[in-house]
């Protein structure tokens, strides 16, 4: 005996819902959009041509086909064909893959995107499932959508541009030795404009056109063969001042499109060489990759900004101020690994955001090992004379106060030393092990008194019970998010290109990380109070069917 089953029957429509689990991660992706403000989607209103299809339907397929690991246009219109809760939250319409390609690289995406983080944050402190009193910062490197072999140098444009200015000039001046071109006005004796090697050619053309309707003119043979051979070396000439021209404008846009980078990808501008973690070879291949900067809490990303440093420590305070402008508050307590550490760092939190910074430096974990602590021709270890501001080194001599030196860096940061120097070094017999200094000179000592009092406190709030406690959590608090990104969702590779449509893109696959661990760790609650889609449709239906 079979259960009942014809294909020749018809059935009514039956609400696709129905279908679902109670708690479908379909229904959290549509009550996080239904939750985002009206005012969110105005951007995308057109009053001409044809009717578009809903934004907030678009980002309801988009985010539910990222839960599912799919990340192709072509794949998540054929998910609108195939799957349940995407044809439920299209409710029946399929759009193609072109529209959704368009939509996620949208520029108003971005801030729907922004909308979503916010909603999904208030909604775990209102359930309580973070404690919203930290915050854990991290960055990893997301591989770019661009050929691995089209790399532009900084150093090697910067290089080929002085040769450049050097080879001009010297055949410039050839041409005037030679009495080729007459001189042009020059703005500067160091190096020739765009415009003054266009005049160049200008005037070679000048000076080739004369030879030519010079041969035209002349019927002696001998005479023709002469000109001719002499209409050589102005050919020359222009030839290689058209290329010095060429490559000097290649050269500028490098430059311009280089910005503060030290590289970047031909086929995508915004990406930045970068060494990745997945360097099976152990070659130090570089790929074109992104800065992925996110902040979580509770295992959940709820802030996160691209940037093209290939290392963090640059990227924590413009990170900080991308959370404060767009997303929250800053929360009591900033907890970062030892890439962050830095004297402007530490200023810039304790200072200018009157908030206490769990993060460590690069020789925190290294000062508490014996070996360290005992290591004689250390710094560290050396008495310090408070009355006569000298150190004492291991040979006994006195390293005196010299002179103050200040330092700037690359972001434009400036740090003070207090430069000391040893007063004797030549017939130390602990020279070798104490300095590295040339014979003749003394080992000298630079002191920076501000970044020792950082590092001071630094040691103390993490030695705090409270604190310590927090920043233990940072391993299993941030780090677990890049590991579902990568290997659970399969996100190591973007599919965009520009930093835009890259930042859009890795909010639809962050979002989608959460959605997956919040309906992965607890039974589906309406965001924001909403009644949930499933029970709601299953009611109405079971009620039909009992009144019929």
């Amino acid at each position: 005996m079979y259960k009942d089953y014809n294909m020749n029957q018809i059935i009514l429509p039956m609400d696709l819902a129905y279908k679902l689990q109670e708690n479908d991660i379909a229904f959290a992706v549509n009550d996080m959009v239904e939750a985002i403000p009206d005012e969110a989607f105005s951007g995308f209103l057109r009053t001409t041509g044809c009717p578009a299809y809903h934004p907030r339907m678009m980002m309801k397929i988009i985010l539910c086909a990222y839960t599912q690991s799919v990340f192709s246009g072509r794949k998540i219109e054929e998910l609108l064909k195939d799957s349940v809760r995407m044809m439920w939250l299209a409710q029946g319409y399929e759009p193609s893959y072109r529209t959704i390609n368009r939509f996620r690289v949208h520029h108003e995406v971005q801030e729907l995107l922004r909308q979503c983080f916010v909603q999904f944050r208030c909604q775990l402190v209102k359930e309580k499932v973070i404690e919203d009193e930290s915050i854990f910062i991290d960055g990893t490197k997301i591989e770019a959508n661009a050929n691995k072999f089209t790399f532009v140098w900084r150093k090697s444009v910067e290089r080929y541009s002085t040769r450049l200015v050097e080879k001009s000039n010297q055949l410039y001046e050839e041409l005037l030795e030679h009495e080729i071109i007459p001189a042009i006005e020059r703005d500067s004796q160091k190096e020739l404009s765009n415009k003054e090697l266009e005049e160049v050619v200008q005037k070679l053309d000048e000076t080739i056109e004369g030879y030519d309707n010079r041969i035209e003119t002349t019927q002696d043979t001998q005479k023709r063969k002469q000109l001719r051979s002499e209409r050589k070396a102005p050919k020359q000439y222009r030839k290689k001042f058209k290329d010095f021209a060429a490559r000097k404008q290649k050269y500028k846009q490098d430059l311009a499109t280089l910005g503060d980078r030290n590289s970047y990808s031909k086929t995508d501008h915004d990406a930045t060489f970068m060494r990745m973690k997945d360097d099976y070879m152990k070659n130090g291949q570089l790929k074109a990759g992104y800065n992925l900067q996110i902040a979580t809490e509770g295992q959940y990303t709820l802030a996160y900004d691209i940037f093209p440093n290939p290392t963090d420590t640059l990227t924590l305070i413009p990170f900080l101020n991308t959370i404060e402008k767009g997303f929250f508050s800053l929360p009591s307590f900033i907890v970062a690994d030892a890439g962050y550490g830095s004297e402007q760092n530490y200023d810039d939190v304790l200072n200018n955001r009157q908030r206490m910074p769990l993060i460590t430096y690069s020789m925190y974990r290294k000062e508490k090992k014996k070996a360290y602590r005992n290591n004689a021709f250390n710094v560290a270890n050396w008495h310090f004379d408070q009355e006569g501001e000298t150190f004492i080194c291991p040979n006994g001599k006195r390293v005196n106060f010299r002179y103050t030196s200040n330092k700037t860096d690359k972001a434009g940061f400036q740090r003070t030393f207090k430069v000391y120097e040893c007063e004797d070094c030549s017939e130390c017999p602990l020279r070798a092990q104490c300095t590295k200094a040339k014979e003749g000179n003394n080992r000298k000592v630079y002191y920076n008194e501000k970044w020792e009092n950082q590092k001071a406190y630094i040691r103390e709030v993490l030695s705090e019970q409270k604190t310590g406690e927090i920043y233990g959590k940072r391993k299993i608090d941030v780090e677990p998010v890049f590991g579902f990104l990568k290997a659970n969702l399969h996100f190591t590779r973007t599919s965009v290109r520009g930093k835009k449509k890259v930042k859009n893109e890795l909010g639809f696959a962050l979002m989608a990380v959460n959605l997956r661990k919040y309906t992965a760790r607890q039974s589906h609650q309406p965001i924001l109070g909403q009644q949930n889609g499933a029970n709601y449709r299953k009611a109405i239906i079971d009620t039909v069917f009992y009144l019929i």
